[in-house]
């Protein structure tokens, strides 16, 4: 499917399944190489990064422990500038080395947020794994550690990603192009 719509909008195919899947494995080799030894948390942001995350998994070769947080900024296409946690975090990161997965990094605010917990937490660090970063959008100056994907400032969806709670499920990633 090239173009399909979801709800209201109007979407066309934007990044093919087997482009996101090789810009996964990068990150993947990355963390394996930064990581060994190590046994890092790494804290799945639900519900966007499932996908991610899931076949994050599948190429990561390390000793390490897997959790998940539910958190939320978005109402339809928009940001709403408040994160919500709908699922809240449950193990221990006192002295921990946790790696935040996020299937996209747009103005920040989620992993502010999530980061400036961890660390009141005495996490020993915060390191932020996302499939996609929009540098256009970005307002805050920390550092995203691991990127797959640099995209420009677009609404997407599929690969884990949503417009009000559909089209998470489509193997590749679709711009929005009517609004």
């Amino acid at each position: 499917m090239s173009r399909i719509t979801v709800h209201d909008k109007e979407f066309e195919i934007y990044i093919p399944q087997d482009q996101i899947e090789r810009a996964i494995k990068k990150v993947a080799e990355n963390l394996n190489r930064d990581y060994a030894g190590k046994n890092p948390l790494f804290l799945i942001v639900l519900n966007g990064a499932f996908m991610f995350a899931a076949e994050l998994f599948k190429n990561v070769d390390i000793d390490c422990e897997i959790s998940f947080v539910k958190l939320s900024s978005y109402s339809g296409t928009m940001s709403t500038s408040v994160v919500r946690e709908l699922i809240g975090l449950d193990h221990s990161v006192t002295g921990r080395h946790i790696v935040l997965v996020e299937d996209i990094v747009d103005s920040g605010l989620t992993m502010l947020y999530t980061m400036d917990k961890l660390m009141k937490l005495e996490a020993a660090d915060v390191k932020i794994a996302t499939l996609l970063f929009k540098p256009k959008a970005f307002k805050y100056n920390y550092p995203i550690d691991y990127v797959g994907l640099e995209i420009p400032n677009d609404f997407i969806i599929g690969y884990g990603l949503d417009y009000n709670e559909r089209a998470r499920n489509l193997p590749d990633i679709y711009k929005i192009v009517s609004d």
